[in-house]
């Protein structure tokens, strides 16, 4: 379908890329900040407090978001986007807030390390260490630590990803859902369609991609760890149920499709939703400026009612 009006609206505002080499990272960073403000109108909650755990690189800042009720609640894990290099908690702050206030779980939104200060592995290790910070701090936290699901939007996406292969692997924690909200999968160069289709002028383009793969990977033995691109991944049995969000019109699009049809052929049940219309960045940081982000807010919800026997 053609594009929603309201992704035409925020592609006509966004700037012409200049000539030239990519700005570097302080500047893409304070570039990024200043594009985003935070809504007005944010959807109540129990409470809302910043804190941090131990992680394996030092202290690892989470912002816990708790709904109203009786705990312990199921808890939902949130990584935020940004190429593994950009990006926080703020602009997730709408979104985690709607999934706790409408899934009745406490959201734990995980500020990882960014590259290139620390490349990989080091945002996986504390996404993963995340998950074992909430279930080793459930009755802090009023949280069951047998209802445990993670999530992420992009390289947050792609995190949430890894930290179900890493659970698995390494006999941590049981997910009970894995949310991947357009996540990065594969590579650029690896030669979807949608990469063609939409490399420039649908808001996320190719370039950016690009440059986000100078900053997080440490050399290229790393593009063919599964840990860092989960399609490279040659068994993927025994991972967590699967709910999978793409945009129309991303360039991610492909590989998300890709990752859902290789978890069904491996026994994962996957639920695989386009979002006609749309483009990148709808869950978190364009939630409030696109209207059709609420179907993936409902269906998030849903998805994580039905994995916690909330439903």
């Amino acid at each position: 379908m053609p594009l929603h009006p309201d992704a035409q609206r925020i592609i006509d505002h966004v700037p012409p890329a200049a000539d030239g080499p990519p700005p570097d990272v302080a500047t893409m960073r304070a570039e990024f900040a200043k594009a985003w403000s935070a809504p007005a109108d944010l959807p109540p909650v129990a409470s809302v407090r910043d804190t941090a755990f131990a992680g394996p690189g030092g202290e690892v800042p989470v912002r816990v978001y708790t709904p109203e009720g009786e705990g312990p609640f199921p808890a939902f894990l949130w990584f935020h986007g940004g190429g593994w290099t950009i990006g926080s908690v703020e602009e997730n702050d709408f979104a985690c807030r709607t999934v706790c206030r409408e899934a009745e779980a406490v959201v734990i939104s995980v500020a990882y390390r960014l590259a290139p200060e620390d490349p990989f592995p080091a945002a996986a290790e504390d996404c993963y260490a995340a998950l074992l910070w909430a279930h080793g701090s459930a009755a802090a936290l009023g949280v069951d630590p047998v209802r445990l699901a993670a999530g992420g939007e992009s390289a947050g996406g792609n995190l949430a990803a890894v930290v179900a292969l890493l659970t698995r692997d390494r006999g941590g924690p049981r997910l009970a859902r894995q949310v991947l909200v357009s996540p990065v999968l594969g590579h650029p160069d690896d030669g979807r369609a949608s990469y063609r289709q939409f490399a420039d002028g649908y808001f996320l383009s190719k370039a950016s991609m690009d440059w986000f793969f100078t900053t997080y990977p440490r050399n290229a033995k790393d593009l063919e760890n599964p840990y860092l691109l989960p399609l490279r991944a040659t068994d993927l049995s025994g991972l967590a149920p699967a709910l999978i969000l793409g945009a129309e019109y991303d360039v991610l699009r492909d590989e998300g499709e890709d990752y859902a049809a290789a978890l069904a052929a491996a026994g994962v049940e996957v639920e695989l939703v386009r979002l006609d219309g749309l483009i990148h960045g709808f869950f978190g940081l364009l939630a409030t400026e696109l209207g059709g982000a609420r179907e993936a807010h409902t269906r998030t919800v849903a998805s994580l009612r039905a994995a916690f026997g909330t439903a």
